[in-house]
């Protein structure tokens, strides 16, 4: 049995930019040790799994070595795939039931929306093993998810190299760097890595933008924030703050069309 399977580039106006993300569309449940499986063998940031539902779509997201609660960039793509193949008008907002919660997707003139938790992180001591891997901080805390460190300036978030075994050590899913933005066109920078998760460094994070962007909203005070994560193939996020909410905007392209064996 075969089920289509898209590879898309996600917050990326052209191909080849972004951060890419495998879709496959499956009808009914999908089977856990065959996604697992499947995205490990298709190797890339995350994996995303949609299945058709009574009511709007399951959305499960895959690393190539573990399943997580929450993916921007892999969702975004998800629902580039579903307007683009017609399995939802490109009027109607798109929902999906997931680990985090229902999520919704719907397309704008300026690309997709989505609308995600609000993840803000707190304050909190620099857990064991951080102050050598990352010096001087401005802020530590962190979230569910990340670690989330402000450094002082935008060069040293760009400069940062990474110690992954360290990074790892850390535990929780990752490590956000973060800091103001130096140009007029956009608010912060950031970088992610998740060795512990699969994922050494992360080309675009959706999911570390619905703290990033709470975060630069409160210290900036105003509610749209544009950041831009400074990975080797970088890519912007504008969010906007509401409340206990964020919308993430962005685009996406298709890079790959083809069938997964099940």
């Amino acid at each position: 049995m075969s089920v289509p399977f898209f590879l898309v580039d996600a917050f990326a106006d052209e191909p080849f930019t972004g951060n890419p993300a495998g879709v496959v569309l499956v009808d009914g449940d999908g089977d856990d040790r065959w996604m697992a499986a499947f995205a490990a063998e298709v190797n890339q940031a995350e994996t995303a799994f949609v299945e058709l539902q009574d009511e709007g779509f399951g959305l499960r997201w895959f690393t190539p070595t573990v399943e997580v609660d929450l993916c921007g960039h892999a969702t975004l793509a998800a629902a580039h795939v579903l307007y683009e193949v017609g399995r939802t008008k490109a009027d109607q907002p798109i929902h999906f039931s997931t680990r985090s919660g229902d999520l919704s997707a719907r397309r704008t003139r300026n690309g997709i929306e989505l609308d995600f938790p609000a993840e803000r992180a707190w304050p909190c001591a620099p857990p064991e093993g951080l102050t050598p891997l990352v010096p001087d901080p401005v802020w530590v805390g962190r979230n569910r998810f990340d670690w989330f460190v402000e450094l002082k300036d935008e060069a040293s978030v760009r400069s940062f190299a990474p110690d992954m075994a360290g990074i790892a050590d850390l535990g929780l899913r990752g490590l956000i760097l973060t800091a103001k933005s130096e140009t007029n066109q956009r608010d912060f920078v950031s970088r992610f890595f998740a060795p512990q998760s699969g994922v050494p460094e992360d080309a675009v994070t959706g999911s570390a933008h619905c703290c990033l962007g709470p975060y630069w909203s409160d210290r900036l005070r105003k509610a749209n924030v544009i950041g831009y994560q400074a990975s080797a193939r970088g890519g912007t996020v504008a969010v906007e703050v509401r409340g206990d909410r964020v919308g993430l905007f962005g685009e996406a392209r298709i890079v790959v069309r083809g069938w997964a064996q099940r």
